[in-house]
C-alpha cells in the first residue's frame, strides 16, 4: 500500500486570524467485516505518511482515517505560519468534521494520537462535541509534559504567554533535535520516505503562542478524568544526546517517558500502558519487530 492508494479530501474551515484555513482528511476502507474506525492525529512537525500502519488496521477489519490538521502537510497554505495556533481547541473544528464524516459509516471510533496529536486527542475526548463517539483512546508517546529540566520548563511556560502577546510570531527556532528526523528518513539513517519540506530535519519553529497553547492544554487534561479507556504506548527509555549515537535509534529523544507515565496514569478511570524496548519516539516508526508488536497490541486492545 502506498500513499497514492488513499482518498484525500480537503476540508474548508472558517477563516482564522491568518485568513483562509483548510484541513485534510485521508481515508482507506477495509474489505473485511467492519469492526469500526480508527482516526489518527499526527504530531508536531509532522503529517500522515504511515501506510504500513493503515494496512495493519485494514487487515484487522477497521476503516482508517487520518487528519492533517490546519497548517500542517497537505493543509498548509502559502500565507500561513506552519503549525501556528493560539489554543489547541482551534483544531476541534476539523476533528468535528471527521467525526461527522466517519459516523455515516462506523458506529465506533478509536481515536489514535501521536505526541502533540496525543495531547489533542486527550483534550478532545474531554471537551469535544462528539467525545461520546470515541470508544477507545490510543496514545503513542503523548505530549503530556515538556522535555526540559524543571527550571527550564517553568521559565519557558512563564514567558510564553507574554512573548506571544508582545511578539505574536516570536519562536524557539531549534525546538526539535535534527537527530530524530535523521533517525527515520531514508536519506539518512531511517527507512521512511516523507516530504522534508513538511517534516524538515532542522524542525520547525516552536512559536511562543503554540508553547502557551500546549501548556494550557496539558493543564486542562490534568483537571478531569476521561470516561473512555486509554492505551498509552511508549519507549522504555528516554535520552537527550547532543551528538548522533546509538541512543538516538533506540530511545525517545523527544519526550520524557517518566513524564508520560506520571501524567498518563491520571488521564482516565482505566489506563493501560505498553512499553517497548529500543523504540523511538513514534513507536510505529520504530524497527519492524517493535512496530509490528505495537500495532498488534493496539489492534487487540481496541477490538
Amino acid at each position: 500500500m502506498t500513499l497514492e492508494d488513499f482518498n484525500y479530501k480537503t476540508i474548508p474551515l472558517k477563516n482564522d486570524y491568518e485568513g483562509a484555513v483548510t484541513a485534510t482528511i485521508i481515508s482507506a476502507k477495509s474489505n473485511k467485516a467492519g469492526r469500526g474506525a480508527v482516526l489518527y492525529l499526527h504530531g508536531f512537525s509532522d503529517y500522515f505518511f504511515h501506510p504500513h500502519m493503515t494496512e495493519a488496521f485494514l487487515n484487522a477489519g477497521f476503516n482508517f482515517y487520518a487528519l492533517e490538521l490546519r497548517k500542517y502537510g497537505h493543509s498548509l497554505l502559502p500565507h500561513q505560519h506552519v503549525h501556528y495556533c493560539k489554543q489547541m481547541e482551534e483544531y476541534f473544528e476539523e476533528i468535528d468534521y471527521a467525526m461527522e464524516h466517519i459516523a455515516h459509516e462506523s458506529e465506533t471510533i478509536a481515536l489514535l494520537g501521536h505526541s502533540t496529536g496525543g495531547l489533542l486527542a486527550c483534550l478532545y475526548a474531554q471537551k469535544g462535541v462528539y467525545k461520546s463517539r470515541i470508544n477507545r483512546l490510543v496514545l503513542n508517546s503523548p505530549f503530556l509534559e515538556f522535555y526540559k529540566p524543571a527550571i527550564k520548563r517553568s521559565l519557558g511556560k512563564f514567558i510564553a504567554g507574554p512573548m506571544a502577546k508582545l511578539f505574536p510570531y516570536s519562536a524557539v527556532k531549534e525546538a526539535l533535535s535534527p537527530h530524530y528526523t535523521k533517525t527515520v528518513h531514508k536519506d539518512y539513517n531511517g527507512e521512511w520516505d516523507f516530504n522534508l519540506d513538511w517534516k524538515p530535519v532542522s524542525g520547525i519553529p516552536a512559536y511562543y503562542a503554540w508553547i502557551h497553547a500546549i501548556d494550557k492544554a496539558q493543564k486542562e487534561t490534568r483537571k478531569h478524568q476521561l470516561s473512555v479507556p486509554v492505551l498509552i504506548q511508549t519507549s522504555e527509555e528516554s535520552a537527550s544526546p547532543r551528538k548522533y549515537s546509538k541512543e538516538v535509534e533506540e530511545k525517545d529523544i523527544v519526550l520524557n517517558v517518566k513524564h508520560i507515565k506520571k501524567y498518563g496514569e491520571q488521564l482516565s478511570y482505566r489506563v493501560s500502558f505498553k512499553t517497548y524496548n529500543k523504540a523511538i519516539h513514534d513507536i510505529y516508526l520504530s524497527k519492524k519487530e517493535i512496530r509490528d508488536k505495537a500495532l498488534a497490541d493496539t489492534i487487540n486492545w481496541i477490538k
